[in-house]
């Protein structure tokens, strides 16, 4: 008989946790930590050193599910990521996969098919839910114009300080870069993302999920 496949799961509404653990008990897979934060969801796994870690995208928070993501791979290179969340922008089931999570699924899914993305995720092997896997498919042919396609990680850092409305000095303050340097990159990433305006710039983050409205 095969061990039971133990999760953490990260979600800020206790409802959502306590439903999704009970359902997936019927598959071996058993819930070891919950967690309401990425601060909580990043403690309880080096507490608990779950198999797989099931992520929202959204805490009311500054931080996200994708950035839980990179500070637990950065930390567990290993780390086995299942996402599950209501926010399903192409940009964002793009980004994380990117990262490296196994499988994106949104809420409205049945347990079976949380189940299997968790024990594929287990295994190794990346899961598509099939209408997640055919926007994919379309946007490889149609090409990616979002920001996380267009600017690189430094690129993006400043973008997304640019759309929270941040001047160029804040910026410099907050990542240890010069005045200098973000003016010259700040003008780089409008010529790339064809924006100008600061209002059109928090426009496009938003429509790709890189700010909360």
């Amino acid at each position: 008989m095969t061990a039971p496949i133990r999760i953490l799961h990260a979600d800020d509404h206790p409802v959502v946790l306590d439903g999704f653990a009970s359902a997936l008990e019927q598959y071996d897979i058993h819930t070891v930590a919950k967690a309401h934060s990425v601060e909580q969801a990043l403690a309880q796994y080096r507490q608990e050193a779950p198999d797989v870690a099931i992520l929202d995208l959204r805490f009311g928070s500054a931080l996200t599910g994708l950035d839980a993501a990179r500070q637990l791979l950065a930390e567990f290179p290993k780390a086995k990521i299942v996402f599950l969340s209501q926010f399903d922008q192409d940009s964002l089931i793009k980004e994380a996969y990117r990262l490296g999570a196994h499988a994106f699924i949104t809420k409205d899914c049945t347990p079976q098919e949380l189940a299997q993305a968790v024990r594929q995720a287990h295994a190794g092997q990346l899961y598509f839910m099939p209408a997640i896997a055919e926007r994919l498919a379309n946007l490889s042919i149609r090409g990616d114009h979002s920001p996380q396609s267009l600017l690189d990680e430094r690129e993006l850092q400043i973008f997304t300080r640019m759309a929270e409305g941040l001047t160029n000095q804040e910026i410099a303050d907050q990542l240890q870069l010069s005045s200098k340097t973000i003016s010259n990159t700040s003008q780089t990433i409008k010529d790339k993302l064809g924006v100008q305006r600061a209002a059109d710039i928090t426009r496009l983050a938003l429509k790709h999920g890189l700010l909360s409205a």
